[in-house]
């Protein structure tokens, strides 16, 4: 019986974890899904993931792997491991992957949303999926501001200090910043005001979309010019960059994988790579 990779894609409410990776003692999504997995085929396994997502951050399309030998037909696997996972962790499917699929290094991007509520009263049936701002934020400088970060750039000042990547260059393919507005219901006196944050990569450092959030949200609330985005970045330093933003508004929406043939450099040369 020969080894497989089994491919999955995971969706998971982050807001009780201590983020995707095993860690002693804690609660992780990586830790509940590898003992799902253990307990089906009867021996250890470890599910690796495409994104190590943070503590309270979420995910819609998480992408994971794990290599078993087992009879279980692929199709099986899907039903069997959900079975065995607490209500806000499932799996949405699975297939069977090529030997050389890799979960990390195949990646060819990621999106993330992030979500900002805006309303005056607190949208508690929502406040663990967002950052409640109760101000009106001045979403076109938010998108001006956002524009400025596309393309191959040194992302230091975004990074967390305690990163330590040799390299803080990373591209971003598609960042900008939108809004959706709800009517009002009874006993709601104003209008529910949603801000979205889009941000594509092909890779982040830690904490970097949640850092980006909060320096957008500077010029949101009038703080910066969207230009200044442009200092932030050559600085190099942490400290020029914006607040960070708390975990609970972000989810990792997808993920996307090259296929044969695929040149990086093409994607690149798309979004006015510096």
């Amino acid at each position: 019986m020969q080894r497989r990779k089994i491919r999955l894609t995971v969706q998971y409410d982050g807001y009780d974890y201590h983020g995707w990776q095993i860690q002693p003692g804690k609660r992780t999504v990586q830790g509940l899904l590898s003992e799902a997995v253990s307990d089906l085929v009867g021996h250890k396994i470890t599910v690796h993931a495409a994104s190590r997502t943070d503590a309270g951050v979420s995910a819609l399309g998480q992408a994971a792997v794990f290599e078993v030998i087992s009879p279980i037909p692929t199709e099986n696997f899907k039903d069997a491991i959900n079975d065995r996972l607490p209500p806000d962790i499932v799996v949405c499917s699975c297939d069977e992957a090529g030997r050389d699929f890799d979960v990390m290094g195949g990646v060819a991007s990621k999106l993330y949303r992030y979500t900002i509520c805006t309303q005056r009263r607190r949208p508690v049936l929502e406040v663990r999926r967002c950052w409640h701002i109760p101000r009106r934020l001045d979403v076109a400088a938010m998108d001006k501001a956002a524009g400025l970060l596309v393309g191959r750039r040194d992302f230091k000042s975004f990074a967390a200090g305690k990163d330590r990547r040799e390299s803080s260059v990373r591209t971003i393919f598609r960042c900008g910043v939108s809004s959706s507005s709800e009517g009002k219901t009874q006993g709601q006196s104003d209008r529910s005001r949603y801000v979205y944050v889009d941000v594509e990569g092909d890779g982040f450092l830690y904490n970097m979309v949640r850092n980006v959030v909060g320096t957008l949200v500077e010029a949101g609330l009038g703080r910066m010019t969207p230009e200044k985005i442009t200092e932030i970045l050559e600085a190099k330093d942490r400290t020029a960059a914006g607040p960070i933003a708390p975990p609970q508004g972000l989810c990792l929406m997808w993920v996307k994988y090259r296929e044969a043939g695929d040149r990086r450099e093409e994607l690149e040369d798309a979004c006015d790579v510096r």
